[in-house]
């Protein structure tokens, strides 16, 4: 992509923008920013930039910065159908996502994930399988590192003359990138679930559905595409791809419409992605609490198998993964009483599945700021499975209304005070689960600080 000398502004600075930003000095673009937050809240992301080298565009004027761009990239926090978007479309002028800048400097094969759960998870077990093989994987897009890292980067290399760092992309993939890809064209793509979710976001479920099913767009028929058979959302996209389609399911079989997937054959996962029929693992072995983390495993499973990694290294690394932090991390045992840090579920069906993963009575911290969830869908699983729930953020008042009468309910002012009335009344046996099933913005500066903050009160209860 030849950028020398356009004129390009990068809209929206949290990480990805600034990546954007550095990417596209160096492939010789005028580069401004914009942001419609001030000077003062952007200071320590303003101080990452190169001020001498780019215009800055921030606060009340920052809509002025789009003028004279030949070309606008958009952070995956910035709603694509803003009116100011409009316009600068309506101008001629191409308005692309940072996900999709950064595909355009890169050679290597892509491996992209996408879903509403467990992307993450799949996405950094694939990268440790990869890695183990001996390969050079970049591991990021939505999670952790941007994308545009790894193409400022391949843009040195080839500056230099020398061979790419990176022989594969794993890249996380989120709805929000897939609205405004053009050209993204990833190897293999895959779909883990589809369940509601940004609704504050969407017009609607299916507008949803369409911004994931984005992923396979680009695909042609010697690419590889992978779909969750036990979701019926996801299974039906199947028929409407271009790529050799694999599946995954808890089930005994793959179905006969695929070219090979793995399955569950009793408590084996077993695979016939390369033709042959390979046990990888027993469902027993995988550390990971959680029952859907045998969904996240099959799909990594798939796509390293795929890639060509024998099914013992898949299987050593696989049973040694403990999971991520703030997906289900056992966080500490005081008094006979696990403390389990899922920060990352920030939505309805990621809470769902935590409480269904767990066995044990639980004493559950929810609540956050309401994303357009429907808490009903929790309705029966906190009945059966929450012993009681304490309430924090700006959605506690939604929360209980749609949990009363299923089980005991406090609220909490703070999440240090949440976490020390559990800690005072659970018993040995039980669980005290932060899952909030809400974002984390009304409180925390995101859920990774969310969860960091709970894992530090849980750490300070006296032994």
């Amino acid at each position: 992509m030849d950028l020398a000398g356009a004129r390009v502004t990068v809209m929206g600075l949290a990480r990805s923008g600034v990546a954007a930003c550095r990417l596209l000095q160096e492939a010789g673009a005028q580069v401004t920013v914009a942001d419609r937050k001030d000077q003062r809240e952007l200071a320590n992301v303003l101080g990452e930039i190169d001020r001498s080298m780019v215009q800055i565009a921030v606060g009340a004027d920052y809509e002025t910065s789009l003028d004279a761009a030949d070309l606008v990239v958009i952070s995956p926090g910035v709603p694509y159908r803003i009116e100011v978007l409009e316009r600068v479309r309506r101008r001629g002028v191409k308005v692309i996502g940072e996900l999709e800048l950064a595909s355009r400097f890169l050679c290597a094969p892509t491996l992209a994930v996408t879903g509403t759960n467990g992307k993450s998870t799949t996405v950094t077990l694939i990268g440790k399988i990869l890695a183990e093989q001996g390969k050079r994987p970049f591991v990021g897009g939505n999670l952790g590192t941007a994308l545009s890292e790894a193409a400022w980067m391949t843009l040195q290399a080839t500056k230099q003359g020398k061979p790419s760092p990176y022989d594969c992309l794993v890249v996380e993939v989120s709805s929000f990138q897939l609205e405004t890809i053009d050209q993204f064209h990833p190897w293999m793509a895959a779909i883990l679930n589809v369940t509601v979710d940004h609704q504050d976001r969407y017009d609607s479920l299916d507008e949803y559905l369409s911004a994931k099913e984005r992923i396979f767009e680009n695909q042609t028929p010697t690419d590889f595409a992978l779909f969750n058979l036990d979701d019926a959302k996801v299974a039906a996209m199947r028929k409407r791809v271009r790529a050799k389609r694999l599946g995954f399911t808890k089930a005994s079989s793959i179905g006969i419409d695929l070219d090979g997937g793995t399955f569950l054959d009793g408590e084996a996962i077993v695979t016939t992605v390369t033709g042959s029929r390979q046990e990888l693992c027993r469902r027993s072995d995988i550390r990971m609490l959680g029952h859907h983390n045998v969904e996240n495993v099959m799909a990594a499973a798939t796509c390293a198998a795929l890639w060509g990694c024998p099914a013992d290294l898949i299987r050593r690394v696989v049973t040694a993964f403990p999971g991520l932090e703030h997906a289900l991390e056992l966080v500490r045992e005081r008094r006979g009483v696990r403390f389990v840090n899922d920060s990352k579920g920030t939505n309805v069906d990621a809470t769902l599945k935590a409480l269904e993963g767990i066995d044990q009575p639980i004493w559950l911290i929810a609540g956050g700021r309401d994303k357009g969830g429907d808490f009903a869908r929790l309705t029966e699983a906190v009945r059966r499975r929450v012993k009681h729930v304490i309430l924090i953020g700006e959605a506690a008042p939604i929360l209980k209304r749609a949990w009363t009468g299923t089980t005991a309910m406090s609220e909490a002012t703070t999440l240090r005070e949440a976490i020390e009335l559990a800690a005072r009344e659970a018993a040995s046996g039980e669980v005290v689960l932060l899952s909030p099933a809400c974002a984390s913005f009304d409180m925390f500066a995101d859920y990774q600080d969310r969860g960091r903050q709970f894992k530090a009160a849980v750490r300070a209860l006296p032994a």
